[in-house]
């Protein structure tokens, strides 16, 4: 990679910041977003075409109240009536779309919650993606565990309670590659019943060494699936390239993953056709790999290290209830996450409509587990990828959903 200078501690060299403002400036010394890089897996798949032909010819202005009706009354919510309850003529219908998806929540997955917790392992970056905190062009505290520090991590969130854990790292396969996760994950499944990971993209042997070191699902965010937009907002590194990210979920279950999970990172661009997008990925997967588990998770932008004037573009609450509620109705059976980036008071209310599934004793920072669940102070710490807004802990988080009369459950798998 031509940026692994910029890992120096002592901030950005003259030479990365030209090559910044190149970038930034000149759309001519980027590579082409849509060409696969060397050493990237093509797969034989026809998803990312019918997803995107769906979402090119979807105009959100085009729907009317008459249709949110119409498809309000029908049994089973299809590709044309999610199209229009995501629309803006759907927001007035806001409080029937959600008694409507809570009915639906509560018969597939009763009065339960699942809890997990992630674990950033790593935040060295090689991509610089404009609205992140790991970008390889902010200058941040970079690190990356040691086994040691990983197992140590793993045992302090263990002796919390939790079952789950999603490990996490930056997108640099030079500090942090494919063996290195593999290794963690071992040690995940020393303690955790349920481990997922959320890394750079792979190809399927890779995603199949990782299925063999324990990892049970693989989490990937499109960040947006318009690859204008996607264009302008990643310019560098192997992040760039489109549709290799696009089929990632699909090669982890080509890799053997028991389960996937799709998102757009709302905000970026238009949110109602990332929406449509993020659910028609999940909806086109779930009928090619019926056996697989299936997941969409719903996260806003947020502000990062260096920039906290970061914000959703037109995506309030009222416009994430609307998204969830169309995704609980399209896909009833799905998974739906929730995580830390929204409030507590939200979270609290969409685990109750549509949500099946959120994060407690959130960290987004690197080794810092221990300092934010025992008190105990280590100056040993990488910087966040993006600032939390609920910092509830696991025994906090446990505590409101069942006092608000959910189920809390940490495991429903058991292997055999």
């Amino acid at each position: 990679m031509e940026n692994n200078f910029i890992f120096d501690s002592e901030g950005l060299s003259e030479a990365a910041l030209k090559r910044k403002h190149q970038l930034e400036s000149d759309p001519s010394c980027r590579t082409n977003h849509m060409e696969y890089m060397k050493g990237q897996e093509r797969i034989n798949s026809d998803i990312m075409e019918k997803v995107m032909r769906e979402v090119d010819s979807y105009d959100p202005s085009a729907y009317t109240g008459l249709d949110v009706s119409r498809a309000l009354q029908k049994t089973t919510i299809g590709v044309e009536e999610i199209k229009a309850l995501l629309s803006p003529a759907a927001e007035p219908f806001l409080e029937q779309m959600a008694e409507r998806a809570r009915i639906e929540t509560r018969k597939h997955f009763g009065n339960t919650v699942y809890l997990f917790t992630p674990l950033y392992i790593a935040n060295y970056c090689e991509n610089y993606c404009v609205y992140c905190g790991f970008n390889c062009y902010n200058n941040i505290r970079r690190m990356k565990l040691t086994m040691e520090q990983i197992e140590h991590e793993m045992k302090v969130i263990a002796d919390s309670g939790m079952e789950e854990i999603l490990i996490l790292t930056g997108e640099s396969k030079t500090m942090s590659d494919v063996k290195y996760i593999g290794e963690a994950c071992k040690l995940a499944r020393k303690y955790f019943r349920m481990v997922g990971v959320e890394i750079y993209p792979v190809n399927v042997e890779d995603y199949r060494y990782l299925h063999e070191c324990g990892v049970d699902y693989v989490t990937v965010f499109q960040e947006t699936y318009d690859n204008v937009k996607y264009e302008q907002l990643h310019l560098a590194g192997h992040k760039r390239v489109w549709p290799y990210r696009f089929e990632a979920q699909e090669r982890a279950l080509m890799g053997g993953m028991r389960g996937i999970a799709c998102s757009a990172l709302l905000g970026l661009s238009d949110f109602r056709k990332d929406a449509l997008a993020s659910a028609l990925h999940v909806y086109f997967l779930q009928r090619k790999y019926p056996h697989a588990e299936v997941s969409l998770s719903c996260p806003r932008l947020r502000p990062i290290v260096n920039n906290d004037k970061i914000d959703p573009m037109d995506v309030g609450e009222r416009q994430l209830c609307q998204v969830l509620c169309a995704y609980r109705m399209f896909l009833p059976f799905c998974g739906i996450t929730v995580s830390s980036r929204e409030s507590k008071s939200f979270r609290d209310g969409i685990v109750k409509i549509a949500a099946t599934k959120i994060s407690a004793g959130v960290s987004t920072g690197i080794g810092d587990h221990e300092s934010k669940y025992t008190g105990k102070e280590n100056d040993n710490e990488g910087d966040e990828q993006f600032e939390i807004n609920d910092t509830r802990s696991f025994s906090q988080m446990y505590q409101d959903m069942s006092e608000g009369g959910l189920q809390p459950v940490l495991n429903d798998y058991l292997y055999v």
